[in-house]
């Protein structure tokens, strides 16, 4: 394949030749007999975009879920018409939910919205499920009760903590069909991906591997997740990348300090990184502690970091620790972050710009489904810090363009390095329609006009016109 006049990436006009998978050259190049050849009328050329934190099953079942939280729901009487509302007779799937809309509701509060069908609501952090009274009593007939379901006098209140796991056996679940999400990531420019959900094992792995075999997964995946993932026969083959082990901290909830340690321990003695989930400042206290204690190994890091004071952040550095960081989130929530975050943190809420001249290395995921998995939108988000309603978040903490682009072009594999378009390296590439002066201007995944992984065309727009 021959990608003929592209604004190369750092590199200027030139044209591209892909061979084998990998760059093969870079230069004034004529196309050989029977070469596809690509016209980029000097659109930029990039390397493939990185999603660095994302859940794949979750996102795909988002496809059969009602939206029931803020900005689409914010009162009891908005969710109950999206209830109401809903197709199908059979279990109803709500997700995004906030306690703004109606407190946390306990089943009882739910059938008088919905009681003809069972319903499982699931909070925005992904970490709660309220349940109606028919789902309670379908999910009671299948399986003895998890610890995680609240008890309250006479029976159970309907609020899950938890409970995915309990979830998925009770309902028999299987890890869904990916090809349609594939595609629609893959027309961001998305050419890999970090799954970071933290029960992932032996189940995920395998499913990976049959849906990059099928083709009906497109893009190179990384898996974070469990212990046990290091010893996984789909990993080892090379099927799909062995990814960081993850664990997910709970303010409410927080495990032994020395069992935590020991997860940390375990985790590099497999020489692997640690990945830690903090969206509060007590979970990042704990988990900067628990690096201290444990010691570090090259590729910690931080998911999220969503309230980082500067002694924070001079600690994380002091650690040579990484951090994923969530810019949309500012415009997604930052609305209600307003409201729900005490004042003297607004300023520590998702920054950027902090971490960046503390040293840090940084690199941007999604969180899909919890936050949108577009990550031009993110992108965007980082350069304005503007919320939704027009308030602007840590107006310091702002990146330029391209500073923004590159959370998404860390190596998975080692994120202080960057991926780059030379010779010998794999052709992950994203072509957009327009040169990169025209694009960091809109920052939109209107403008990629072509997707290529390993030098396979994994979305075509090229028989569009340039922008």
């Amino acid at each position: 394949m021959l990608i003929r006049r592209a604004e190369v990436w750092r590199k200027g006009l030139a044209d591209v030749r892909i061979a084998e998978g990998r760059i093969a050259a870079i230069g004034a190049l004529e196309a050989r007999p029977g070469e596809a050849v690509i016209e980029a009328h000097g659109g930029a050329l990039l390397p493939g975009l990185h999603d660095h934190h994302i859940h794949l099953a979750a996102l795909t079942a988002r496809r059969d879920s009602v939206l029931c939280g803020p900005p689409d729901v914010t009162d009891r009487n908005g969710l109950a018409r999206r209830l109401a509302e809903a197709p199908g007779t059979g279990w109803l799937r709500g997700i995004g939910y906030h306690e703004s809309v109606m407190g946390l509701p306990g089943a009882r509060e739910l059938d008088a919205l919905l009681a003809h069908r069972p319903l499982r609501l699931q909070h925005r952090s992904g970490r709660m499920w309220l349940l109606n009274s028919a789902a309670l009593d379908d999910l009671l007939s299948r399986a003895a009760p998890p610890s995680g379901l609240e008890r309250e006098a006479g029976g159970y209140s309907g609020r899950l903590f938890e409970g995915d796991d309990w979830l998925q056996q009770t309902l028999a679940a299987s890890p869904p069909d990916l090809t349609d999400l594939s595609r629609e990531l893959a027309a961001c420019g998305i050419t890999g991906m970090t799954d970071m959900s933290p029960r992932n094992g032996d189940v995920m792995a395998a499913h990976v591997a049959a849906q990059r075999a099928s083709g009906g997964l497109l893009q190179r995946c990384t898996l974070a997740g469990t212990l046990e993932l290091a010893e996984v026969a789909e990993v080892a083959a090379g099927t799909c990348q062995l990814g960081p082990a993850k664990l997910h901290l709970h303010e409410a909830d927080l495990p032994a300090f020395d069992r935590a340690e020991a997860f940390l321990r375990a985790a590099h003695a497999q020489e692997r990184a640690v990945a830690v989930h903090c969206v509060s400042e007590v979970e990042l206290v704990f988990a900067v502690a628990l690096f201290e204690a444990a010691g570090t190994v090259r590729g910690d890091r931080i998911e999220h970091a969503s309230v980082a004071s500067d002694a924070m952040i001079a600690r994380m550095a002091a650690l040579g620790l990484h951090v994923c960081v969530q810019p949309h989130f500012i415009a997604e929530r930052g609305d209600r972050y307003l409201v729900d975050v005490e004042p003297q943190h607004h300023a520590e809420l998702y920054r950027l710009q902090s971490l960046k001249r503390a040293g840090l290395h940084l690199c941007g995921g999604s969180d899909a489904p919890f936050g949108s998995a577009d990550p031009w939108q993110a992108m965007a988000a980082a350069r304005s810090r503007r919320t939704d309603g027009g308030q602007v978040i840590g107006e310091n903490e702002a990146l330029t363009a391209e500073e923004a682009l590159t959370l998404y072009l860390a190596d998975p594999a080692d994120i202080t390095r960057q991926r780059s378009i030379a010779p010998g390296q794999v052709a992950d590439l994203c072509l957009l329609g327009c040169d990169w002066q025209s694009a960091r201007l809109r920052l939109s995944a209107d403008d990629v006009r072509a997707t290529i992984v390993g030098g396979h065309l994994i979305h075509d727009g090229i028989d569009q016109p340039p922008i």
